[in-house]
């Protein structure tokens, strides 16, 4: 077992106060968005085996097997397959997709061969990977996923008595579900000039109208919300085709491949596999690639799946996914000792309480709030104990 020393990642759109107080340390003012645990190469955790600090990516590199497994090399290669982070939204993300892993290897290889350099703004894929994502709330979580059918996003429109959206709203009404969605989509990102101005400032105003009557739901805040801190940025106006969903603690969302999305605010534990491929379009002042994302994107209207998992037997809570890279669970605990599964790696965070690691040998590593284990898949035996605390499992599927 180790113990993790992580890094908190400082974007803007971060939180000042969330991190710091699931750590239990003095906020600096300054934002803190992502506290990430794994071994990204880009923020390895560190881990202390008497030696002094080593990043975690280079003790797998080492010896992959002995720290993942024989079983998980085979299937996801040399490399921790996923990355846990605990996400803390205080303005919101911009709205993005992810590429397949098709897509993803066919534009890194694109980029390189270009000699796109590897931190240019204007570089699209990161890595060759897919990075489909998990967020699961540890309080009100706002976000947007999966765009409403054309006929909902319409009559949103229309709702909001905006002239200025008629023609949004007429193309929504005049063609097929896919091709409503695409035309859109494609029309919003490409509105420029005093166009886009009038339009963005009069649904503005609407959607603060909109959120000062009845909104039962928060939708109508939500997407106020992002007008006020996105002044004039277009991505209001795709938000609009996207579902507002507000996760409540312990509530989750799966996002896949090609789906629409976007965090507005509150503070989650997400899991991804290990890649940093982003596609933007639109609640950003970063580089956002029209063609390159109406390629990845996937026009199909989809609900959220909001998932509310239930213990089984071992005490282990579930958030069952579609892929094999990446496996999350929580463990409410009540006193009684849980056994945990070895054969794969695992990292465990503690988000309340306290909580007791015991290997098999009698080592003891206790874990506060904010804090995290890494446990190599050499460990079996090992079990978890705590009263009135709450710890998260990251692990692979096999």
């Amino acid at each position: 077992m180790d113990r993790l020393t992580n890094t908190v990642r400082p974007y803007a759109w971060g939180s000042v106060h969330a991190i710091p107080a699931l750590l239990g340390v003095p906020a600096t003012g300054a934002p803190q968005a992502e506290l990430w645990m794994g071994a990204h190469p880009g923020d390895s955790s560190r881990v202390d085996r008497g030696e002094g600090p080593a990043a975690l990516n280079e003790l797998i590199a080492a010896a992959p097997e002995a720290e993942l497994g024989a079983e998980s090399v085979a299937k996801f290669g040399p490399e921790l397959p996923f990355l846990l982070k605990v996400l803390a939204a205080g303005l919101p993300l911009s709205i993005q997709a992810h590429p397949t892993l098709e897509q993803a290897k066919a534009g890194f290889a694109d980029e390189e061969a270009r000699g796109v350099p590897l931190e240019a703004p204007h570089r699209n894929y990161k890595d060759a990977n897919h990075k489909p994502e998990l967020i699961c709330a540890l309080d009100e979580f706002d976000g947007l996923c999966g765009f409403r059918t054309p006929a909902e996003a319409a009559a949103l429109m229309e709702s909001l008595d905006v002239p200025e959206l008629a023609p949004l709203v007429e193309l929504l009404r005049g063609k097929p579900e896919s091709e409503a969605l695409s035309a859109a989509l494609a029309t919003v990102l490409s509105m420029t000039g005093e166009t886009a101005e009038r339009t963005v400032a009069a649904t503005a105003a609407a959607v603060e109208r909109a959120a000062a009557g009845e909104d039962p739901t928060g939708q109508f805040g939500g997407y106020a919300y992002a007008a006020r801190e996105f002044p004039g940025d277009t991505g209001l106006l795709a938000a609009l085709l996207l579902n507002h969903v507000r996760l409540q603690p312990g509530e989750a969302l799966y996002l896949g491949a090609g789906l629409v999305h976007a965090y507005l605010r509150g503070t989650g534990v997400e899991i991804m596999a290990n890649s940093d491929n982003v596609l933007r379009c639109g609640l950003t002042p970063k580089h956002v690639d029209v063609p390159e994302l109406l390629k990845v994107v996937e026009f199909t209207a989809s609900r959220p799946e909001v998932m509310r998992p239930a213990a089984d037997a071992s005490g282990e809570q579930l958030y069952p996914v579609p892929i094999d890279e990446f496996r999350l669970s929580r463990y409410a605990l009540d006193g009684t000792p849980r056994t945990l599964p070895g054969r794969a790696p695992q990292i465990l965070l503690c988000t309340e309480g306290t909580a007791l690691l015991t290997a098999a040998d009698g080592t003891e590593l206790t874990l506060a709030t904010g804090q995290s284990a890494f446990l190599p898949a050499a460990g079996t035996g090992t079990t978890l104990t705590g009263e009135s605390a709450t710890v998260f499992r990251a692990t692979v599927t096999l």
